[in-house]
């Protein structure tokens, strides 16, 4: 276990200089979070589907 103020306290933290732990978390500055997911660079965000229901003709 390192003396890293930033270690989660599982004892088993290895933090690099940039602030990401090996277990995929990241030092924001004041805690550990979970990173914030990427995005491809031109890929626009899709509006999610419909809910609504499917109509179906009747015969």
């Amino acid at each position: 276990m390192t003396d890293d103020p930033r270690c989660c306290g599982s004892g088993t933290c290895i933090i690099d200089p940039e602030g990401r732990c090996w277990c995929g978390q990241q030092w924001d500055g004041h805690k550990m979070v979970a990173p914030k997911p990427a995005l491809a660079p031109n890929v626009a965000p899709q509006p999610a589907p419909s809910q609504a229901p499917a109509k179906h003709d009747e015969p």
